[in-house]
């Protein structure tokens, strides 16, 4: 058997977020949750103590390797309530953790480590299935052994820098049974077992409880689809349903035996009632693939050595997501409300939360405050960029408005509270935010790091780059933060400003990362994932020839599918042209009716474009496959046009004549503009940033009178007030800020009085001129939120016309001569700019 390596880092999934434009709405002030609002911070309880006293009094170590042990693996595992009640001198072998000699504990340890592949060393192997786990969770206990031996692996220089891909089993494609789209057979055979005796829990009108999943909803169609994750089209005995009520014996309503073999035998029923998928005999197919067959190649060569708290959410169950960190006490996070494991390891937050004790948070303040830095790094997904408040991602706070740190959401922009002794308040304000243009927060996965400390103070990075941002408050100490708070995911403790999203990893680290260490961590990616090799070998004549992508469980919905490759296990082997045409991914025997990325594909394996090591890149592109048995038992594999020697020709169905189209009633050719596009056009035409705290403030107050809708029909007289509330703040400060004004309109003299400014025309062109160049003069390039056009009337407003509207305003706001008040020269600018920019010019469209 052949191996081949591939080297590390994999390339990233994810591109960098498209820089765009974007809309800001300022933090909510509400009553705190501690200091004068009655409230206080949730305390939950503590459900990883300290490990107690670990001292050791025996021989030194004879090596750096055996120091290396006692720091990594001894002091972490010798305690009592870990390893230390058995396997110590004169008790249970092996006895790696011995008090009396650590050179001894040592040589037993070695045996049970691999520094190499720490996952699979028998320490890790032996907690994961369940022996002495300190936590409810066997599979958290395993992954901080794995980390505790990752450090270790990591200073001896032993972490591998390379992916070793080894032959998967051979198999063939088979004939499978796929889930029906229609819920009909499942509402006659399975459903009726799980609404009668699951409803009172499982569904959204239970009456003993209301828990998710809902897979005995009053509707149908959601039942089943929560449902087919919890039943095996292959072997109906081992289905979830049936093995919760017979070994689990969950929830029984007589004898348990007898209950799980009713259900076995009801989604026996509705299995017989698929039809079998037959693969086309005159397709070209690769050999088949379950995603466990691949070379897991998940995330090594991170940077974590100062991290204090690491939540990778791999439980899947329950309702703790445990830190892995290894640092005790351990920052477990109570999870509550309405959320969601994700099988691609992760949660998902529907308006519930994860949230801290007090007592364990307390070890942030503690570390942090002693450093004087920080990172807080996370790989989320937000839900949508319509989050305002902002919505709370990460959260060490006491209350609504008091706070040590916070990395929040307000809709295209991330944000970042800090609070330090010399510039900011209690609440970490001002805030560091995003910049609008740039639109860097997106609904989708996404790397967003947030650093602080007292030379450079906060700076934000969003997929491995530093977004630029200034921060707006200078660096200071972190000596005024309070040890109170609470560590809350997803809310405040109050649950107040609710975010939506996925967190799909969290780690705060007691350093500033560096740019470097921050391009590594998002290089490294996150997520279980899997090299699949599908073999190639009959249709290409290269030995041991694979088609090798990279996969992972996006969601509990569908696989992530990328970087596909040409590549040889066979040594001394280069492949020439190996045409390879027309590919398509294949599940539980056919083609995946969405997802097809490379149906296009049409390009040959070349000995000068073949690299040995890592094979020839076959296309840049990656997909979504849906789910739909499960990551055990979803079966993959490929079909091509032409692979090689071998040739399929795909006859494309003649797609249906479309319908004839509707008559529809005349519509206006004229539209208004929405809500959040006059917001950004006046600050577009005026240059004054929509985060402007002025301007923040009037925006909150008009924003629902605006129009929601494009049709002209539709608007309202209450909506152009509205409209000119926010053009008359959007003006006034523009026109307050004397640096901008000078900008803006350059030459006018605002010291003048106001019968001597707007005595002549050139003067008054000094105001009137730029007013109608940044109406009129040049078009708005709308984002690509917002459509991506640009935005301009194919007839514009006769500028003679407007000049002259103007111009009559500045006469009657002039009109008290030499008795004006000393401010009516900068109020005349103002009613100027604001009749301008609150007129049909910014509305219409």
């Amino acid at each position: 058997m052949k191996t081949k390596t591939a080297q590390r880092p994999l390339s990233a999934l994810f591109a960098r977020a498209t820089l765009l434009s974007g809309v800001f709405a300022s933090a909510l002030f509400i009553a705190a949750c501690s200091g004068g609002s009655g409230q206080s911070t949730e305390e939950l309880p503590n459900t990883n103590p300290d490990t107690g006293d670990t001292s050791y009094s025996g021989p030194a170590p004879e090596s750096e390797d055996v120091q290396n042990y006692k720091r990594y693996i001894w002091d972490n595992l010798a305690a009592e309530n870990r390893c230390g009640s058995c396997h110590i001198e004169g008790n249970q072998s092996p006895r790696f953790v011995r008090g009396d000699d650590i050179n001894l504990a040592h040589g037993e340890g070695r045996e049970l480590v691999n520094l190499g592949s720490p996952a699979d060393s028998r320490l890790v192997t032996k907690v994961a299935s369940g022996h002495n786990c300190w936590l409810a969770s066997p599979d958290a206990c395993a992954e901080i052994i794995t980390n505790y031996i990752e450090e270790w692996a990591a200073a001896a220089g032993s972490v591998v820098s390379t992916i070793t891909l080894t032959p998967p089993p051979e198999r063939d494609v088979g004939a499978s049974k796929s889930f029906p789209a229609s819920s009909g057979n499942f509402a006659t055979t399975v459903y009726p077992l799980l609404t009668t005796y699951c409803a009172d829990c499982h569904s959204e009108s239970g009456k003993v409880a209301q828990q998710q999943p809902y897979f005995a909803s009053d509707d149908v169609d959601q039942a089943y689809e929560l449902s087919k994750a919890r039943m095996d089209l292959d072997n109906p005995d081992n289905s979830r349903f049936v093995v919760r009520l017979g070994s689990e014996q969950h929830n029984c309503w007589s004898e348990c035996a007898e209950n799980a073999d009713t259900m076995a035998a009801a989604i026996r029923s509705f299995v017989n009632g698929i039809p079998v998928t037959e693969v086309d005999p005159e397709w070209v197919t690769s050999k088949a693939l379950f995603l466990t067959d691949g070379v897991v190649a998940s995330g090594g060569g991170r940077i974590e050595n100062n991290a204090i708290a690491l939540y990778e959410f791999k439980t899947g169950s329950g309702t703790t997501a445990y830190d892995t960190s290894g640092i005790n006490p351990a920052i477990d996070l109570n999870l509550s409300g309405d959320f969601e494991w994700l099988g691609s390891w992760g949660i998902q937050l529907n308006g519930g939360k994860a949230q801290a004790a007090t007592a364990t948070s307390k070890r942030l303040f503690d570390t942090l405050s002693g450093t004087g830095e920080y990172t807080i790094e996370a790989w989320v997904a937000p839900a949508n960029v319509v989050q305002e408040g902002p919505a709370r991602i990460v959260s060490y706070s006491g209350g609504n408005n008091i706070r040590n740190f916070t990395l929040g959401q307000a809709m295209y922009n991330y944000t970042f509270q800090n609070r330090n002794d010399a510039s900011t308040n209690a609440d970490g304000m001002p805030a560091l935010i995003t910049d609008d243009m740039a639109e860097r927060a997106q609904a989708t996965l996404q790397h967003v790091v947030a650093t602080f400390d007292p030379l450079n103070g906060r700076r934000l990075y969003v997929n491995g780059e530093f977004t630029g941002d200034a921060d707006p408050a200078a660096p200071g100490l972190l000596s005024t933060w309070d040890d109170t708070f609470a560590l809350v995911l997803g809310s405040e403790a109050s649950n107040a400003f609710a975010w939506a999203g996925s967190i799909r990893l969290l780690a705060i680290h007691s350093r500033a990362l560096d740019q470097d260490d921050i391009l590594t961590n998002y290089e490294a990616g996150v997520g279980e994932k899997y090299l699949l090799l599908f073999k190639v070998e009959q249709q290409t004549d290269v030995p041991q020839g694979y088609v090798m992508f990279e996969v992972q469980q996006y969601d509990n919905h569908g696989y992530l599918f990328s970087a596909p490759k040409f590549i040889t296990l066979e040594d001394g082997v280069t492949p020439d042209g190996v045409v390879i045409k027309g590919m398509r991914i294949g599940i539980n025997g056919r083609e995946a009716v969405v997802g097809q990325a490379w149906a296009n594909l049409d390009t040959t394996v070349t000995a000068d474009q073949y690299d040995p090591a890592s094979g020839q890149k076959l296309s840049p592109l990656g997909t979504i496959i849906t789910l739909e048995k499960g990551p055990i038992s979803d079966e993959f594999f490929l079909t091509f046009e032409r692979l090689g020697s071998e040739e399929f020709v795909r006859v494309e169905a003649t797609p249906a004549l479309p319908a004839a189209p509707a008559d529809l009633k005349p519509q206006p050719r004229i539209g208004i503009r929405r809500f959040e596009q006059i917001h950004a056009a006046l600050s577009a035409a005026t240059g004054i940033s929509s985060a402007h705290p002025a301007v923040v403030d009037t925006w909150e107050k008009v924003k629902q009178q605006l129009p929601v809708e494009a049709d002209v029909r539709g608007f309202l007289a209450a909506q152009q007030m509205g409209i000119t509330q926010l053009a008359v703040k959007y003006c006034s400060t523009l026109v307050d800020d004397t640096r901008k004004r000078a900008a803006y309109f350059p030459g006018f003299n605002f010291s003048a009085s106001a019968a001597s400014a707007f005595d002549t025309s050139a003067k008054r062109a000094q105001i009137i001129d730029p007013l109608l160049e940044n109406l009129l003069g040049r078009p708005i390039t709308w984002p690509t939120s917002m459509g991506g056009h640009t935005a301009q009337l194919a007839t514009a407003p006769d500028e003679g016309a407007v000049r002259t509207e103007l111009n009559e305003l500045i006469d009657k706001m002039t009109a008290c001569g030499g008795s004006c008040s000393a401010d009516r020269t900068a109020t005349t600018v103002k009613a100027t700019c604001a009749a301008a920019m609150g007129s049909a010019m910014i509305l219409i469209h």
